[in-house]
């Protein structure tokens, strides 16, 4: 059965768009299956999805019940990861605490990627004042760093994973609108677009049917390389008691808490960190291999 499909998609004059499509994709596939790097963090992200996932299968705890006489334990065979300065799992805890973190990531994407790209297809396909107006609004927003921008409008709401993801949002979504125009104006001159603008094609039938599917790639491309600082500002609003609240586990609250004990219980606090580097590390290794593999010019 797989020979079959590798044989379907594979198949250099493909009888239909489908057959073009998929052909497309486990080409993508195969480049991406050939970059040793790209593998290792794709596989990392979804060991980490996969565990924040299954955390009520594969928590050995409740990560919310503290046992106060079992407080900073090292790890060992009933706490894995030791525990922290409430008595709780650290283990459990890292599991449920990928949920949130990952989850915030993800609702952090979901956002910003479709509003970047809109914004940055219509100023591009527009151009002139269109394009300076929503031009200018991305400056003010790069102007400031995302950090200190999310922690103001956090500010302006109230902590809490909601505001968090919400102030990370309007803050991440500028450099998609950027790479987006700097895409559409290097399209919206060719044949194909000006051939469907005289079979009286509206512009926003042009944008978001012909040319934000043009934008995809390097937007995807940007986006994975961009989680990373998505994970660590979600993780530092945590840090800051700006995001997640106790008792959730978040990652970045975790570290917060146990930052006092880094020297003499080092597990409760490396153990998160540990967590935050290694998925930051594989979407830039992903996000690296999406660049190659998904770069038209790099062939």
């Amino acid at each position: 059965m797989i020979a079959t499909f590798r044989n379907w998609a594979l198949d250099e004059s493909p009888s239909s768009r489908q057959q073009a499509a998929w052909g497309n994709r486990y080409r993508i596939w195969l480049n991406l299956r050939s970059n040793p790097l790209g593998m290792i963090g794709l596989t990392i992200i979804v060991v980490f999805v996969a565990l924040s996932m299954l955390a009520p299968l594969l928590a050995s705890h409740d990560p919310a019940t503290q046992e106060l006489a079992n407080r900073l334990a090292a790890p060992s065979a009933a706490h894995w990861f030791g525990t922290d300065e409430l008595g709780r799992d650290i283990y459990s805890r890292l599991l449920y605490g990928g949920r949130v973190t990952l989850g915030m990531v993800i609702a952090v994407v979901v956002l910003v990627a479709p509003i970047g790209l809109a914004i940055g297809c219509i100023a591009g396909y527009f151009g002139g004042i269109v394009d300076t107006i929503l031009m200018r609004l991305t400056d003010i927003f790069l102007a400031f760093p995302r950090l200190v921008l999310a922690l103001a409008f956090v500010a302006a709401l109230k902590p809490g994973i909601e505001s968090a993801v919400l102030a990370i949002a309007l803050t991440a979504w500028p450099p998609y609108a950027r790479l987006a125009r700097a895409e559409t104006m290097t399209v919206r001159g060719s044949d194909f677009i000006a051939a469907y603008r005289l079979t009286g094609g509206s512009a926003w039938r042009i944008i978001f049917r012909h040319i934000a599917p043009l934008c995809m790639p390097s937007l995807i491309v940007r986006v994975t390389l961009d989680m990373s600082s998505i994970i660590i500002t979600a993780a530092s609003l945590g840090f800051l008691g700006m995001g997640a609240q106790p008792p959730s586990p978040e990652w970045g609250a975790m570290i917060a808490t146990a930052k006092r004990f880094i020297f003499e219980q080092w597990w409760v606090a490396t153990i998160p960190g540990v967590a935050i580097f290694l998925v930051s590390l594989a979407f830039n290794f992903l996000g690296d291999a999406l660049r190659d593999v998904l770069d038209p010019k790099g062939a």
